[in-house]
């Protein structure tokens, strides 16, 4: 059976994440049946991490603050979690709904794929967000 995606409801989180004027920063997308739906979205990183458990697989957009002493964004990233106990063909399934999910995702810095919870350390993913973003002030003297 194809998947298919709630492109509306989707699209309405993903813009709150993007949206200066929202707390909102992170939506999840999860799956029920062959059906990826919005899972859930909020303001506190460790509420996503909590949806993350071994027998789930969804797709995570998140809003890091990133930056350095002369300046700080917002930047997003795109997280696959693929639980420890999901099956191979889930496990196999992910890579071509990912695309349904990139239709509507399409800005976002970095992307990660994970299954262990200790990949999810919001300061690794910042370091990580840090890196792709290019100049670094932070080692000048002042």
């Amino acid at each position: 059976m194809s998947t298919k995606i709630d492109k509306e409801a989707c699209r309405e989180a993903y813009n709150q994440v993007r949206d200066d004027n929202t707390d909102t920063n992170w939506a999840a997308f999860k799956y029920e049946g062959s059906m990826i739906v919005l899972g859930g979205q909020g303001t506190d990183y460790n509420d996503f991490k909590r949806m993350c458990t071994d027998d789930v697989r969804l797709f995570g957009f998140v809003r890091i603050t990133t930056g350095d002493a002369m300046s700080k964004r917002a930047k997003f990233t795109l997280i696959t979690w693929i639980g420890e106990s999901i099956s191979g063909l889930q496990r196999a399934k992910i890579s071509t709904d990912k695309a349904m999910v990139k239709d509507i995702v399409q800005n976002f810095a970095k992307e990660f794929m994970f299954n262990d919870q200790r990949e999810l350390d919001e300061d690794n993913i910042r370091e990580e967000l840090k890196k792709a973003g290019g100049a670094n002030y932070d080692a000048q003297a002042e």
